[in-house]
């Protein structure tokens, strides 16, 4: 994961960036960011999809242009005169020592329980154990008993015929927590899994060794945004873009022509190494909870 700025204390008085110290980090933001979008924004005038590297801009919907864009998060304040451009911004206001820092009053209460619905849910995350059972089946259940036409990445090849992906499904437990992976399900998966996650028991359900859920890390940073600093965004959308790698090549989709070998999640092997993974990606995710839990606080 690529370095950033600490997340600082709370503190009544803005800590004061000089105009090189705050321009450097924005250009060290930005050129971090356009290895993502560039390409993307490429395919995407070429026409071409791509399953695993387009998902996070596709499926969220933070554009690359808001990607791109750096805070510096709340209770910094921006001198010089490249520091004007954020005082037109309706979230900034002048600082005590003339410069640009975000307006924590313009936060308004919408977006301020919003928060704290967030950090409930990070929190509650944050607080249990991983469950590492699911081996990535989800995607293997959106396309159960599904004729072969109608698979949602249908621009590409599965490893296996449709009676093979059914027996495939029918010899393991469905075990998914993450209600925005269990209701693409298909209808006759979805009685399979052993739990029925809903919308509104998010809180009750979500749980730290969930590859989706640690991808909408990067969704609830975003959330926040300008009140979250754009160095956590890019940490965590990062993450979910090597995590997005790992759903994918655990999926019955043959990704192999886009150089992406499988983890072979319908052998014991598979399922070791995909649990390996997930156990890696659920200690990094742990990091970024607290960092997005400290920058809820900041907002106060």
């Amino acid at each position: 994961m690529g370095a950033s700025a600490p997340e600082a204390g709370v503190s009544l008085k803005p800590v004061v960036l000089d105009e090189p110290d705050w321009t450097a980090r924005r250009a060290a933001h930005q050129q971090r960011v356009e290895a993502w979008i560039v390409p993307h924004l490429q395919r995407r005038r070429r026409g071409e999809r791509h399953p695993v590297l387009d998902f996070l801009f596709d499926y969220y919907s933070y554009r690359p242009a808001q990607l791109r864009r750096w805070d510096p998060g709340p209770r910094i304040e921006l001198l010089g005169p490249a520091a004007d451009e954020y005082l037109r911004a309706p979230n900034y206001r002048r600082g005590p020592a003339g410069g640009a820092v975000l307006d924590l009053a313009a936060f308004g209460p919408r977006r301020a329980e919003s928060a704290q619905w967030i950090r409930r849910l990070v929190t509650a995350t944050a607080g249990r154990p991983p469950h590492l059972g699911c081996f990535g089946l989800h995607e293997w259940a959106m396309i159960y008993r599904m004729p072969v036409d109608q698979v949602r990445h249908s621009n590409q090849p599965l490893r296996f015929d449709p009676d093979r992906i059914t027996e495939i499904v029918e010899e393991q437990r469905l075990a998914c927590t993450h209600f925005d992976a269990f209701r693409f399900f298909t209808p006759s998966a979805r009685p399979r899994n052993a739990l029925a996650p809903t919308r509104p028991g998010q809180l009750e359900l979500e749980q730290p060794g969930c590859l989706h859920a640690n991808m909408d890390l990067y969704k609830w940073a975003y959330k926040l945004a300008p009140y979250v600093r754009s160095e956590l965004i890019a940490d965590s959308f990062e993450l979910a873009y090597r995590i997005r790698e790992l759903d994918m090549r655990a999926s019955p989709y043959d990704l192999t022509s886009l150089g992406y070998q499988p983890v072979r999640i319908e052998t014991v092997e598979g399922r070791v190494e995909y649990a390996r993974q997930q156990r890696e990606f659920a200690a990094e995710a742990a990091m970024l909870r607290d960092r997005l839990i400290a920058a809820i606080n900041e907002m106060r």
